[in-house]
């Protein structure tokens, strides 16, 4: 496997829960197949509003195979995966300090690259309030809240489920730091189809490492 890509898929493990470390007990964690394990994958002091290319990942909720299927090494949109892909492609007609590079959509994740670009003339049609709750306007933040919202919406109206969780709480993201990292992040998520079955959000992959995680318990007890 290419090294870069074994990094990358190492990320998102992590940012998909921190799993390793709950499954060994580590940080007094005791792992509990039912619980969703969370934390901040942020970095607690950068502006994600800046200018700049950033590799977000995003998770269904309880990672759900809800968008289509891979066949033949090709995703294949249904009804929801359609709609996942027309509120990610009208994502600069709501931020439009943003531009949308390679994305993917895939049968329980999105993989996408959002550029924001200056902002230089841009106006506002009310000052932002002193002290504003939730994530900073016009950051990336702000513009997967906005996308997940909007999906969660049309797919709720669309399967008659009002108030149905589509999407895990948090989501990934990394700063892309120049072009050979932008690059060879476009090269991953186009090669995510081919890699399905070896993806760790895979069901297969899920159901394995959920059943290492209560053998590695009863060995403990």
């Amino acid at each position: 496997m290419d090294i870069f890509v074994a990094d990358l898929l190492a990320v998102e493990k992590e940012a998909a829960g921190l799993l390793d470390k709950i499954l060994r007990g580590g940080n007094h964690v005791t792992y509990n197949p039912e619980k969703p394990y969370r934390r901040s994958v942020r970095l607690p002091e950068y502006d994600y509003s800046r200018p700049g290319a950033y590799f977000v990942t995003i998770c269904t909720q309880d990672r759900v195979c809800l968008f289509g299927q891979v066949m033949d090494g090709r995703m294949r949109l249904n009804e929801y995966g359609d709609i996942v892909r027309a509120c990610w492609l009208a994502i600069p007609d709501h931020f439009p300090r943003t531009t949308l590079d390679e994305f993917i959509i895939m049968p329980n994740h999105v993989h996408g690259i959002i550029v924001i670009v200056d902002n230089v003339g841009a106006t506002h049609a009310s000052p932002l309030p002193s002290k504003p709750r939730g994530p900073k306007p016009h950051s990336i933040g702000a513009i997967v809240g906005s996308f997940k919202s909007a999906v969660t919406k049309r797919i709720n109206e669309t399967r008659g489920t009002p108030g149905a969780h589509v999407w895990q709480r948090n989501y990934y993201e990394h700063v892309i730091r120049d072009e050979v990292w932008l690059d060879r992040i476009r090269e991953y998520i186009a090669g995510n189809p081919a890699r399905w079955e070896e993806d760790e959000n895979h069901p297969e992959r899920i159901r394995e490492t959920h059943e290492k995680g209560i053998d590695r318990v009863r060995t403990r007890e």
